[in-house]
């Protein structure tokens, strides 16, 4: 990666996966990086891992009271967001039944409500930045819905619509770039609670060629595009998927 810039990077669901990705491809760029998530034995490892310039917090980005503590750390000791990577998120796949309610409740508050809450916390950083980046990590699914996939799928559409609204509130001072990536060999599906669907999900996954480190090194080209230049979006998938 060739970066514009090297600041500070502060990245969701940092503790597996996507986050952790990213994390590694901004901490080698140059970038400081606040590794977020509720596993703290995960981001303390990878924080160690990656050594200087990272900065594990356990935080639920459905608890704005841990993210405003966070945002105050993140300015206290690296200094001010200039990267946000709203990451975290849930795929509760399953049928629309009362039964799966618990699920949809936690698909729209960490998918949707989080990446929301998250960005409202850092704006203020950001935008004092001058020069910032949010990425918000969406999916094929906010473009087509599936069976089985419906609150999910209305996680993502919100996210998309709700990016494009603030590119243009935020532009030319904060850039907002839309990603969504279809089937990537991550531990995402493992949590499905619907028994079928998650036999059947985890082994579509279980044949994913893309990694997380395929999505983060897309995360890190659209970061260090020189700033006269903004992605708004990008729309991926393994070159088998449909």
């Amino acid at each position: 990666m060739t970066s514009s810039i090297a600041g500070v990077a502060v990245i969701t669901g940092a503790s597996s996966g996507i986050g952790e990705a990213t994390a590694r491809h901004l901490h080698a760029a140059g970038f400081k990086v606040a590794l977020l998530a509720r596993r703290r034995d995960r981001i303390d490892a990878l924080a160690a891992d990656l050594g200087d310039g990272a900065l594990a917090i356990e935080a639920d980005v459905t608890d704005r009271d841990a993210l405003v503590a966070a945002a105050e750390q993140v300015k206290k000791e690296l200094g001010g967001a200039d990267v946000l990577v709203n990451n975290a998120g849930v795929m509760l796949l399953g049928p629309f039944s009362a039964d799966q309610r618990g699920d949809y409740r936690q698909m729209i508050e960490v998918n949707l409500l989080g990446a929301i809450t998250t960005t409202e916390v850092f704006l203020d950083q950001l935008t004092a930045s001058g020069r910032a980046d949010i990425i918000n990590i969406s999916s094929v699914a906010g473009r087509t819905a599936r069976s089985g996939n419906g609150v999910y799928a209305a996680t993502k559409w919100g996210i998309n619509g709700w990016s494009e609204a603030l590119r243009q509130e935020l532009l030319p001072t904060v850039r907002v770039t839309l990603i969504e990536p279809g089937v990537v060999a991550t531990e995402l599906p493992t949590h499905i609670t619907h028994e079928s669907t998650n036999t059947a999900v985890n082994e579509m996954y279980s044949k994913a060629e893309v990694t997380a480190d395929d999505i983060a090194e897309v995360i890190a080209f659209a970061i260090g595009r020189p700033r006269h230049l903004a992605i708004n979006e990008i729309l991926l998938r393994p070159s088998t998927q449909v």
